[in-house]
Order: structure tokens, then C-alpha cells, then sequence
């Protein structure tokens, strides 16, 4: 009986092979990915459009283009992050030569998400393969067109670079039993921990990508229009199902009422008077999601919006004033629905991010030095963006993760090759002159002197002399 192998047992193979270390191969998949964003660029459009009503040019934005923009500038710098790193040889070593240099991890698991299917699933698979891994992409079952166009065309455009495995979770439960060399989770906490307690059966390592409550800070010396439409902006892109999405908004009760009618100006400007109508305004992802939010709405006091029709899974873009205890303040809201909460201050609202877990991003609306300076030294999160959300993920060179709670782990350019990479060091001491002579037993006064001279701090030594 012939023996199949599996997508696990053909990425081993491949990497096993020692195909997918030199730089010309891991480049020439770089090249070969940001073909087929190209070549088949109205497929992966055409399926974003019916997993989620995204527009054409926001899955260009946000979806198509990201990844061949951080494809683009690993094929541009990976070489140069590749080169070894030398490093200073301590004078009882010598004569000797010391570097590290990345070395790939070897087949790598990326589990992916629902509400960016393409970029969450490809940007970490990007990264993967500049460093010189294989790698198996599980696509989110919640997003079916994109996960059917990934399967039909990763296998013609990385054969042998990637496998895909399409299902649910019991696909993704036979994933996780197998051994890797490396997890990219991105989701939410509660899979999150399916992950680790699997990963923990292999010591394999992993990186967390989840979310949280980002919360956005606004003061009186902002531009309140300006602030308010990035603000709309950042919340109901993708009908507000964006991870780092601004998920509440703090001020003063005199700054959140003409910051309320500046929120309701900028989401007319952006979706115009009726959102339903708009091509530009996505669409809840199923059926789940959307009782979830309508719960959530229905529980609080919406002040605009909240109109919804479930056949399509249209959700205006909502504005609430919650009240204490409401569900919507107690997870986080990944849908189009942004609370206003009222706060006497500065040291209320930092009292209140730090009261909760640390986000995955903090936003920060002021123009007063001392307000930004408070932020930054008393508040931790996975980012910290000033006058504007979300627009951290398209700098190449910031490191892209959260802390505690929102995740473990970072990635994007740079970051992502350290991610999939092992930094190894080497030591390469000659066996002649064999200086080590002076520190073999047995050990003698003379010796004892010389080993003391050698292993003291260099601060001391100079001291001595």
C-alpha cells in the first residue's frame, strides 16, 4: 500500500533536504509570493469582498498590498540581516574568532485569522520563509473564499516552500498534535491557550499575536475634527473587526460631547449618510459575531447608529455611552461599536488602562508634552501611536506584537526573520598556539595568578596596571 505523506511530512522533507537555506532560494520565494499577489490579485480581492464586504481598495490597502510591501522590503534587507555578526573574544580566550549568525528553526505552523484572512495568514509566511524555513498555513475556516483561493494557488506559486491545510477544528486539533519548530498564532485568548498547551507537549515555541481593549486617550489640545475622523477611521475599518482597532475612547465629559458630534460628522464623511448603502463599509463576518455585538449594543445606550440587518450582517458604525458594568466595557468588541467613556483626567484615564489587561495598542490624542510623557512612562502595551491608530503595522521597521495579555512575541521586516530564526553563536579558537595550556590542571600558584588576571573585570585590570 502506498504511503501518503502528509503536509507536515512534505514540509520536513523539504527542509530537511537543505534546499531553503542559501539566500537564493529564500529570495526567489519572496519574488515568487509577490507574484501571485499579483498575477492573482482579483481572485484574492473578489474573496475578501464576499468574506466580508471588504472594498477592493481597502483589501488593496489593507490586505493585498501590506503583504507585498513587507515581501518587498525583506527581498530589499534580507541579505544584510543574514550577514554574521562578529563579536568581541574575552582575553582568555584568544586568540580566537566569535560570531552569531540567524540559522532558520525548520517547519513552521501559521494559524490564521478571520477578519484579515490574507495579510494575518501571508505577512508571518513572508517572514517564515526569508528565514529559511518551511511552512504549513492553516487559513481561518470563518473566511472560506479566501482559505479556498490560498489552497488553490500557494501550492503552484511555493510548491515546496508552503503547504495549506484548509478545515475547522478538528483539522486544526491534528495540526497541533504534530511536532514543530516554531507556532505564529494569531486570534484570540481563548484559542490562544488550546495553542500553548499543545505547543508545551513539544517545547515548541510560539508567537501570540491576540487583541484586547485598545484604548484611545483624547484631550482639549488636539484638532477634535482631525482626531475624530482618524479615530472613525481606525474603528470601523473592516466594520470595526481590526485588532488594533480603537476599542474605547477616554476624555473628559467636556471634550466627549463635541468629540461625539466630530465622530458622527467623520463617519458621514467617510461611509456617507446611509453606511448601508456604501461599498467602502464591510460586513460582519457570519451569523455568530453578529448576535454577539447586537447583544452587546442592545445592553448599552447607543447615541447614533445602531441600525443592523442580519440577512446581509450589516452593523452601522455605532457610538455608545456605556454605563458601568456594561458587557461591552468587559471584552473586547472587534465589530463596529465604540464606547465613550467619560473620565475627570489625565490620571483617571491611565488609571483605567492600567486597570485592565495590557492592550495590544494605546492611542494617544494630545498635543501637551506632558501628557504624552505620562503615557509613554506609566502605561504598558503592545504599541504606543500618538494623534493616530493603526498606521503602526505599515512602518516595516517597528516591531509588530503585544505584551502579557494582547501576545507574546513580534514580528514585520526585521523582526520577523529574528522570529523565525535562531541566532546561533560560534567560537573558532586555532589549536595552535594552544593558550588553554595556561589554564589546564593541575592548578598551580603561578597559575591561580594568571587565571585571576584573565577572568578580572577589564576595569579592574587597567586599575591594577
Amino acid at each position: 500500500m502506498q504511503h501518503v505523506i502528509s503536509p507536515v511530512g512534505r514540509a520536513r522533507a523539504a527542509f530537511e533536504a537543505g534546499t531553503t537555506r542559501p539566500l537564493a532560494w529564500r529570495l526567489d520565494q519572496l519574488r515568487r509570493l509577490r507574484r501571485m499577489l499579483a498575477e492573482r490579485h482579483a481572485d484574492f480581492a473578489e474573496a475578501l469582498a464576499r468574506d466580508l464586504g471588504k472594498h477592493h481598495t481597502e483589501a488593496q490597502l489593507a490586505e493585498i498590498g501590506f503583504v507585498d510591501a513587507e515581501a518587498a522590503h525583506l527581498e530589499r534587507h534580507l541579505e544584510g540581516w543574514l550577514r554574521p555578526r562578529r563579536v568581541p573574544v574575552p582575553l582568555a580566550v584568544r586568540p580566537a574568532r566569535a560570531w552569531t549568525e540567524l540559522t532558520p528553526l525548520g517547519v513552521v505552523l501559521v494559524i490564521g485569522p478571520w477578519n484579515y484572512p490574507l495579510q494575518l495568514l501571508l505577512a508571518p509566511l513572508a517572514g517564515a520563509l526569508a528565514a529559511g524555513n518551511t511552512v504549513v498555513l492553516k487559513p481561518s475556516e470563518h473566511a472560506p473564499a479566501t482559505s479556498a483561493v490560498l489552497a488553490r494557488w500557494i501550492p503552484e506559486y511555493l510548491a515546496g516552500a508552503a503547504e495549506v491545510v484548509e478545515g475547522g477544528i478538528p483539522e486544526t486539533t491534528a495540526l497541533l498534535a504534530e511536532r514543530f519548530d516554531h507556532i505564529f498564532f494569531t486570534g484570540g485568548e481563548a484559542a490562544a491557550k488550546v495553542v500553548m498547551r499543545a505547543a508545551a507537549e513539544h517545547l515548541t515555541p510560539v508567537t501570540l499575536e491576540l487583541g484586547g481593549k485598545s484604548p484611545a486617550y483624547v484631550d482639549a489640545s488636539t484638532d477634535l475634527a482631525t482626531a475624530a475622523k482618524r479615530i472613525a477611521w481606525g474603528r470601523f475599518m473592516n466594520a470595526g473587526q481590526t485588532c488594533v482597532a480603537p476599542d474605547y475612547v477616554l476624555a473628559r465629559e467636556e471634550i466627549l460631547e463635541p468629540l461625539q458630534a466630530e465622530l458622527i460628522k467623520a463617519v458621514t464623511a467617510l461611509f456617507g449618510p446611509d453606511p448601508a448603502a456604501s461599498p467602502s463599509y464591510g460586513r460582519i463576518v457570519d451569523d455568530r459575531h453578529f448576535a454577539r455585538l447586537a447583544a452587546l449594543a442592545d445592553a448599552s445606550t447607543v447615541v447614533h447608529g445602531g441600525q443592523r440587518d442580519a440577512a446581509s450582517r450589516y452593523f452601522a458604525p455605532t457610538l455608545l455611552r456605556p454605563a458601568p458594568g456594561d458587557a461591552v466595557m468587559a471584552e473586547e468588541i472587534f465589530g463596529p461599536l465604540l464606547p465613550l467613556v467619560p473620565v475627570d483626567g489625565l490620571d483617571e484615564a491611565i488609571e483605567e488602562v492600567n486597570g485592565r489587561a495590557k492592550p495590544l495598542a494605546l492611542y494617544v490624542f494630545s498635543n501637551d508634552p506632558q501628557t504624552r510623557r505620562a503615557f509613554a512612562g506609566r502605561t504598558s502595551s503592545g504599541a504606543l501611536c500618538f494623534d493616530v491608530p493603526a498606521a503602526h503595522l505599515s512602518v516595516p521597521g517597528l516591531p509588530f506584537g503585544g505584551v502579557g495579555g494582547s501576545g507574546m512575541g513580534a514580528y514585520h521586516g526585521e523582526h520577523s526573520v529574528r522570529t523565525f530564526s535562531h541566532e546561533r553563536p560560534t567560537l573558532d579558537k586555532p589549536l595552535w598556539p594552544d593558550t588553554l595550556e595556561l589554564i589546564y590542571p593541575p592548578y598551580t600558584r603561578t597559575k591561580h595568578r594568571i587565571i585571576g588576571a584573565l577572568v578580572a573585570p577589564v576595569g579592574k585590570r587597567a586599575r591594577k596596571r
